[in-house]
């Protein structure tokens, strides 16, 4: 902190808020964006684009000041693959855990960085250039240091958001979007926790633990990190930490240790004296001897010895138990406990928090990601990671950029009447659109179980409309939401892992684990689509009330495509026919393609023919006079037999000497009467 920042302490916020009324210098922006990381810089693209008035507030020189120090060895664990074999964009999304969302195919992370798990310095190199590149609006050097409240009838939600900035000048937002991410230390207070070391302040530098004994605190991939760092140079390390570790190939969760940093694993059962220990901290205690040795003793016994005695004599666990497993010395003690939220500038008015221990960590928000507490304040990227936590990928670049447009679209829509997007097909087009979707969208692969592709039908399902990648929890609200209308029933199209396939107890490499037969494909473990089929929207108290492990309320119908090794679900037979039949049952029609003259086979025999042949056919389209097709119209009497007579049907436009031309219509007279009679049995 500058020694101008330091000055600027609670004396001169107070003599900020007391003159704020009386100067009148508020900027007044209708959306402010704290925090220039991933999550503010692409919230920002979003508004930029849409012509938004907007401001983005960054303390750093310039973005991505997380990047600057994170993760403190500089290797990110997202992936940059840079090949997949296909040219769809959207596909290699799918793939490239970095990138953010832009119309500038300059702006793919995979031309920063050739290395499978990149450098942090490309991260911050990317992010400049996304925003001088997008010409985003940027204030740098700018510290927001207090929110606050002001109620005004004429602002959008009732009130305004006041940011004051470290040199006490004063913003009036219409709606907060706070990415500021997670930036303090999470530390876990017991006896002797002042001895540790702080993820955030230890050498880098292995010869500083040349010969030393570790003991680090925690479990998670910054834990793993540091000890990897060191692991060729220590006597042994410890890690220390309330559970058993979880690993993310077995968890399915990107945030539980990744197979890069897992070194000490093997040497850890490997038995070359690294290990792992489990215990809740707040039971233990930190003692330092007089060689400046850190010892491991129970917290009881420490409440239990007198105060006055020195370390040497405070009693340790081996006293009474010589093979306590951490009776060795420690030389050095690391915490490596995660991150938590940063409320401190926020006012109370604000109710970010409610103090339990889940919201200590994260803001409490709702699955639109506003606010639970002040309506206007939406919480976007890592520190938006409640709502799907240790379900989904939102806490990540490649999840909330996700999230982040959806944030954007609801925004759209309650403040400039805009609806969600949405296109708009006939209903023979339906098994195509689900089928490219589940093959090719990124938003749906990595925000699994949290974005679903909605598709509402229109008046006996003759047509439908698509809308792409919609908080699932908030289905209820969908109308309201996206300005569209759910009368007709609907389609909900997720990815899921199979129910118990993902856990830290599980064996995810077992026999037999893949599904293989179209009629168990409700069991494939592998991430794969889910189709859900309801005849009305469902209501609030149904999703909130939803059958325990199950995304969304019981359906009128589910259809689980099975699994694929390829995740390249074109199979004709395993994939598209299952699917296509479960849509047929759920609308009661056939959505097949057929040729003209089948198309003419069921008007003459059906009463209600399918959808391709009444909106081709009936129409006009696509019917060609063949001989086959004159032989069934004369023996139906449709048509006349114009060879027996001799004649040809009159066609008014065709000049003397013309040829009849080649799969030229068939003539129209009794056969439009008879099609338009089955129009109207339709």
């Amino acid at each position: 902190m500058s020694l101008c920042a330091a000055l600027w302490g609670p004396l001169g916020l107070l003599l900020s808020l007391a003159l704020r009324p009386a100067l009148g210098t508020h900027t007044k922006r209708d959306y402010c964006v704290l925090g220039a990381g991933p999550a503010g810089l692409q919230m920002a693209a979003f508004l930029h684009r849409a012509g938004r008035d907007y401001e983005v507030f960054e303390r750093a020189p310039a973005p991505g000041s997380f990047f600057t120090r994170y993760p403190r060895h500089r290797k990110l664990i997202s992936i940059n693959k840079r090949y997949t074999g296909k040219d769809n964009a959207e596909f290699n999304l799918r793939h490239d855990w970095n990138s953010l969302l832009s119309h500038d195919p300059r702006l793919l992370f995979r031309h920063y960085s050739q290395a499978y798990f990149p450098d942090a310095g490309d991260m911050v190199r990317y992010l400049r250039d996304f925003a001088d590149r997008l010409g985003l609006r940027v204030q740098y050097n700018t510290n927001i240091v207090h929110v606050t409240l002001e109620k005004d009838r004429r602002a959008w939600n009732g009130h305004y958001f006041i940011l004051t900035n470290q040199k006490g000048q004063v913003y009036q937002c219409s709606v907060l979007l706070v990415a500021t991410g997670l930036s303090v230390p999470n530390q876990v207070d017991f006896p002797g926790s002042e001895h540790a070391e702080g993820y955030e302040s230890v050498s880098v530098d292995p010869e500083d633990f040349v010969g030393q004994n570790v003991l680090i605190l925690g479990r998670g991939n910054s834990a793993f990190e540091t000890a990897e760092n060191i692991l060729g140079v220590t006597n042994f390390i410890h890690m220390l930490s309330r559970s058993r570790v979880r690993l993310s190939w077995a968890t399915h969760y990107v945030g539980d240790l990744r197979a890069i940093n897992n070194g000490l694993l093997d040497t850890y059962q490997l038995k070359s004296l690294d290990g792992l220990l489990e215990s809740d901290l707040r039971d233990l205690a930190i003692v330092k001897d007089a060689k400046g040795k850190f010892h491991i003793t129970l917290k009881f016994f420490l409440e239990e010895a007198n105060a006055s005695q020195s370390a040497d004599a405070i009693p340790l666990p081996q006293d009474d138990n010589d093979n306590f497993a951490m009776r060795v010395a420690y030389d050095r003690v690391i915490r490596c406990l995660g991150w938590n939220f940063d409320f401190s500038i926020f006012n109370q008015s604000l109710r970010l928090s409610s103090g339990s221990e889940f919201s200590r960590k994260y803001p409490l928000i709702r699955a639109s990601y506003e606010s639970k507490g002040s309506r206007g304040l939406f919480i976007l990227g890592t520190a938006s990671h409640s709502v799907d936590y240790r379900k989904s990928a939102g806490g990540f670049i490649h999840g909330f950029r996700y999230t982040v447009r959806a944030v954007h679209r609801l925004l759209e829509r309650r403040h400039h009447g805009i609806a969600w997007p949405r296109t708009e097909h006939p209903i023979t087009q339906l098994t195509d659109s689900i089928v490219r979707r589940v093959n090719e969208a990124s938003g749906l692969y990595q925000m699994f179980g949290v974005l679903a592709d909605v598709i509402l039908l229109k008046e006996n399902a003759t047509s439908f409309e698509y809308l792409q990648e919609f908080p699932m929890q908030m289905l209820a609200q969908l109308e309201t939401l996206t300005g569209r209308t759910a009368r007709h029933g609907l389609f909900v199209i997720n990815m899921e892992y199979g129910k118990n396939f993902s856990g830290p107890d599980k064996d995810v490499f077992f026999h037999d684990r893949s599904v293989g037969h179209t009629e168990d494909a409700w069991q494939s473990n592998f991430l794969h689509p889910v189709i859900y089929y309801y005849r009305h929207l469902p209501t609030e108290q149904e999703v909130r009330f939803r059958p325990a492990h199950w995304p969304l309320p019981r359906p009128t119908a589910i259809h689980h495509i099975v699994e694929d090794f390829l995740t390249d679900w074109t199979a004709p037979v395993g994939h598209i026919l299952p699917l296509r039949r479960f849509l047929e049952n759920c609308l009661d029609t056939d959505l097949r393609s057929f040729y003209a003259e089948s198309c003419f086979l069921f008007a003459l025999t059906r009463q209600k023919l399918p959808p391709f042949c009444q909106q081709g056919y009936l129409r006009m389209q696509g019917l060609m006079s063949t001989k086959s097709l004159r032989d069934h119209g004369v023996e139906s009497g449709l048509l006349r037999d114009y060879a027996a007579m001799g004649q040809v049907p009159e066609d008014s436009s065709r000049q003397p000497g013309d040829h009849e031309p080649v799969g030229r219509p068939l003539a129209a007279g009794h056969l439009i009467q008879s099609l338009d009679s089955n129009k109207e049995e339709l």
